[in-house]
């Protein structure tokens, strides 16, 4: 099936976001279904594909990523796409290549993982682990709920100025978030002083890292130091995105509203974010303030946990933890 089809499905769909991960879906099916025509594609012919996904160890939302794929050219087979003169696609038969699309079944074995937002000393243990490079994207991260691309993309042409506020901000534009609309990035004092240490580094891009012979973006922060940071401080199941989930549990703890949390996390609002004027943005920053470390003023976050899950997925037993009155485990970060 990708053979035939993959070529025109990625032409006409060159203008998502994600189209580098629908072409990552069909290079991954090809040695299962590469070779079947749409007629042979159904839920029963991708049972082999979802086994040995499951078998390297994915979670069914990631698998669903996939299958959504197969799901959307099927569909694509059956209701828009034509040959030549308005005929529909047909076999050597003559016969068109697919009457119905198939049902293919999204996936759901209740194997979603939760966030794990980090404490301060959870941060402190991990950041001194990394290197310098990789330390500050997190800070940046941590004190902006940016997503790892915004931060790895993030640009100097990107910049605007707020003189009435004696600072700046960034307008990341909207084709490369997520949710397709413009995403204003405000800057805490630790978030600007992040921005202004990598100043004169590069000219197009603000996060880099020095090699031998040159400044080059980086790529990713989920790095093999990144995992090897994790390891060394027992936090390996903590995520990249859980950087963004952490900043949004703060200003959650730290009484900051919905709305403004929304606007800060990059959260869809169909509001027109270029339209804030500096004493929204000052608001805005003043928000982000509340969740900047310093020691004894910031609030305290309590989260439910197992007690009897650690970070590592093991077992753990510690003196942090303890029941409140409804049983419920509890850590005060």
């Amino acid at each position: 099936m990708t053979r035939l089809t993959s070529p025109k499905y990625l032409l006409e769909n060159e203008y998502k976001r994600s189209i580098d991960r629908d072409a990552q879906s069909l290079r991954i099916l090809d040695p299962f279904i590469g070779n079947m025509n749409l007629r042979q594609v159904h839920q029963d012919s991708l049972a082999g594909f979802i086994a040995s996904r499951k078998k390297e160890g994915l979670k069914s939302n990631t698998i669903n990523r996939d299958l959504a794929v197969v799901r959307r050219v099927l569909i694509l087979a059956a209701r828009l796409w034509r040959g030549d003169r308005g005929r529909l696609w047909r076999d050597d038969r003559g016969r068109p290549w697919l009457d119905t699309p198939p049902l293919i079944r999204m996936l759901d074995w209740k194997d979603a993982r939760k966030s794990y937002p980090i404490s301060w000393s959870e941060q402190e243990r991990l950041f001194a682990e990394l290197p310098s490079h990789l330390r500050e994207m997190a800070l940046f991260k941590v004190n902006t709920g940016t997503r790892e691309a915004e931060v790895c993309g993030l640009r100097w042409d990107w910049e605007i100025s707020i003189p009435e506020l004696s600072t700046s901000v960034f307008l990341i534009p909207g084709e490369l978030v997520k949710n397709g609309e413009d995403r204003l990035v405000v800057l805490s004092t630790v978030a600007r002083a992040v921005v202004n240490r990598q100043r004169g580094d590069h000219d197009e891009f603000v996060f880099t890292y020095r090699s031998k012979h040159e400044n080059r973006p980086v790529e990713r922060i989920n790095t093999k130091a990144w995992r090897r940071a994790r390891d060394m401080t027992g936090l390996t199941l903590v995520r990249v995105h859980d950087l963004k989930h952490t900043f949004g549990r703060r200003l959650r703890a730290a009484g900051v509203g919905i709305e403004t949390r929304r606007v800060l996390l990059g959260h869809k609002n169909n509001q027109i974010t270029t339209h804030y004027s500096a004493v929204e943005i000052g608001e805005l920053i003043e928000a982000t303030e509340r969740v900047g470390y310093q020691r004894g003023s910031t609030p305290t976050l309590t989260l439910l946990r197992s007690p009897n899950v650690d970070a590592n997925g093991g077992s753990r037993k510690s003196h942090a933890f303890g029941r409140n009155k409804k049983g419920y485990a509890y850590v005060t970060l």
